[in-house]
C-alpha cells in the first residue's frame, strides 16, 4: 500500500531536482555571456556592438582591434579560467573535508605561493619566472600539509586543516618579515600579487595555464562519485568500497592543482572557492556530479563579473579587492540564509 506514495514522491523530488538543476544552468549561461558581451565591450575605450563586432571579425579600426584581441580577450579568459578553477576547488575541498567554510587556501596554497612569489620579487631572482614558482611554491606546501594530515594509514580530516592553519601562519610570519626588509617599488609588486590582479594578463599566460586547468577540471568531475560517497560518512563510505585515503588524495591532488593554476595566472583571489559552491549547492543540491561543473561555471561568471566592475572606475582597482567586497557580503548573506532555513 505504502509503493506507489513512495514512488510518487520519489518521481516528484527528481522532477524538481531536474528543474532545479536546468533553472541553475539556464541563470549560469545567461550571466555568463551577458557578462562577456559587456567585457568586452567596457573598459578605458567603450566600444559600440558594431565596432565590437567588426573588431572580433579583425575588421574595421586596427586600434580597436589590438584593444580587443590582444587585452580584452585573453584577460576574459584568464578570468574564466581562474574563475572556474577556484570555483571547482572550493567544491572538491569543502566535499572532502566535509566542511563549507573549506576553501582552495585552507591547505596552505596561498600561503605557499605568496611566499614563493614574494621571495623571488624582494630578492629580485627568476622575476620572470614567478608564475611557475607560485605554482611550485603552492604544490609543495600542500604536499607538506598532506604529509602532516596522515595519521597512521589514514588521512585526517583534523589534522589536514590543523596543518594548513599551522604552515599559513609560518609562511604569512616571513611573507611579512620579507615585505618590511623590501624596497618601495618591490612592496608594491608583491601587494599587487597578494591582493590578485588581472590586469596585463596576456595570450602567455592563458595558454601557459589552460591545457592542466581544463585537465584538472575534468579530473575534478570525475571524482563526483568519491565525494558523494564520502558525504555519508567515513564508515558507509568504507562499506561501499571507497578507499578513503586514495581518494582523499586524489581529490586534494586535483583540487590543489586547480588552486594553484589560477594562483600562477592571477595571483591570490580570495572568496570565489568559499561562495560559488555554497550559492550553487543552494540551487542544486548536494550532488557533486552537479555540483562541480556547475560550480566551475558559477566560478568563472563570478570572477570575470568582478573583472569588469575593477574595470569600469577612473581608476582600475586589483580584481581581488572586488571579489572581497563582493564576497564578503554574499557571504554573510548566504550564511543568514541557510540559517533561517535550519
Amino acid at each position: 500500500m505504502n509503493i506507489l506514495p513512495t514512488y510518487f514522491r520519489k518521481q516528484i523530488q527528481e522532477t524538481l531536482t531536474t528543474n532545479r538543476t536546468l533553472f541553475a544552468i539556464a541563470v549560469l549561461v545567461i550571466g555568463l555571456i551577458s557578462t562577456l558581451l559587456l567585457s568586452l565591450s567596457q573598459g578605458a575605450v567603450h566600444l559600440t556592438f558594431e565596432q565590437m563586432l567588426q573588431a572580433l571579425l579583425r575588421r574595421g579600426d586596427q586600434l580597436q582591434q589590438t584593444i580587443l584581441w590582444d587585452l580584452r580577450i585573453p584577460r576574459i579568459l584568464a578570468a574564466m579560467l581562474v574563475g572556474s578553477a577556484l570555483g571547482m576547488s572550493g567544491a572538491l575541498l569543502q566535499g572532502m573535508l566535509r566542511n563549507s567554510l573549506a576553501d582552495p587556501f585552507i591547505l596552505g596554497i596561498s600561503a605557499g605561493a605568496g611566499l614563493v612569489a614574494i621571495a623571488m620579487v624582494v630578492l629580485q631572482v627568476f622575476q620572470a619566472w614567478i608564475p611557475l614558482g607560485a605554482w611550485l611554491g603552492a604544490i609543495v606546501t600542500t604536499a607538506i600539509v598532506i604529509f602532516l594530515g596522515r595519521s597512521g594509514n589514514k588521512l585526517s580530516v583534523e589534522r589536514l586543516i590543523l596543518g594548513g592553519v599551522a604552515v599559513s601562519s609560518l609562511f604569512g610570519a616571513i611573507q611579512s618579515t620579507l615585505l618590511l626588509l623590501a624596497e618601495d617599488g618591490q612592496i608594491q609588486q608583491a601587494l599587487n600579487w597578494l591582493i590578485g590582479s588581472l590586469n596585463g594578463r596576456g595570450w602567455r599566460e592563458v595558454t601557459t595555464a589552460a591545457p592542466y586547468v581544463i585537465i584538472a577540471l575534468i579530473a575534478g568531475c570525475l571524482l563526483a562519485r568519491s565525494l558523494n560517497l564520502l558525504a555519508l560518512g567515513d564508515d558507509l563510505a568504507v562499506g561501499l568500497g571507497v578507499n578513503l585515503v586514495r581518494s582523499r588524495f586524489l581529490i586534494a591532488g586535483v583540487a590543489t592543482l586547480l588552486a594553484a593554476g589560477a594562483v600562477s595566472v592571477s595571483g591570490l583571489v580570495g572568496f570565489i572557492g568559499l561562495v560559488v559552491p555554497h550559492g550553487i549547492r543552494l540551487m542544486v543540491g548536494n550532488d557533486y556530479r552537479i555540483l562541480l561543473p556547475l560550480s566551475a561555471l558559477g566560478g568563472a561568471w563570478l570572477l570575470m563579473f568582478a573583472d569588469l566592475l575593477s574595470r569600469l572606475g577612473a581608476i582600475e582597482l586589483p580584481v581581488g579587492s572586488v571579489t572581497a567586497l563582493l564576497g564578503s557580503p554574499l557571504f554573510i548573506w548566504l550564511l543568514y540564509n541557510r540559517r533561517t532555513k535550519e
